[in-house]
């Protein structure tokens, strides 16, 4: 990791501490182009718009899909201060960005949170192959 890397990973974890003190969840993140220029910021704010997908890797992700081109897109690195859940991951892998550089690890994170309450959530599936398929067949 470079120095670079460093100082704009100090600013997520900065952005970070300014969700917390703003009551929100404690993750920022930045967005800096090829030529090394800060192109947006953004922390969570899950509780203050409550909108539990107010993660600021996502807003990042939909940002770079709405504003960048491509190219411009796959030249980008976002520095976070935690590795980006699975919603976050999934939008950033479509938006075409190009690097992640992360600070604490999902592992870390759970770490640092109490004990998760509640039943989990039940998936069944898959079903209904033939129609589902179609109605995906051809589309990639």
């Amino acid at each position: 990791m470079s120095p670079e890397d460093e100082r704009l990973l100090h600013a997520a974890i900065e952005l970070a501490v300014g969700a917390r003190n703003a009551g929100n969840p404690p993750f920022g993140s930045l967005l800096v182009g090829p030529d090394g220029e800060v192109l947006a910021r953004e922390h969570n704010t899950s509780v203050t718009d409550s909108d539990i997908t107010a993660h600021p890797e996502l807003k990042l992700a939909r940002w770079a899909a709405r504003e960048l081109d491509p190219a411009t897109a796959a030249g980008t690195t976002m520095y976070t201060s935690c590795q980006p859940c699975g919603m976050c991951a999934g939008a950033i892998e479509r938006s075409g960005l190009g690097r992640v550089v992360f600070a604490l690890s999902t592992e870390q994170v759970t770490a640092l949170k109490p004990p998760a309450t509640g039943p989990a959530v039940r998936l069944e599936g898959p079903a209904l192959f033939d129609e589902a398929s179609a109605a995906v067949a051809g589309y990639y």
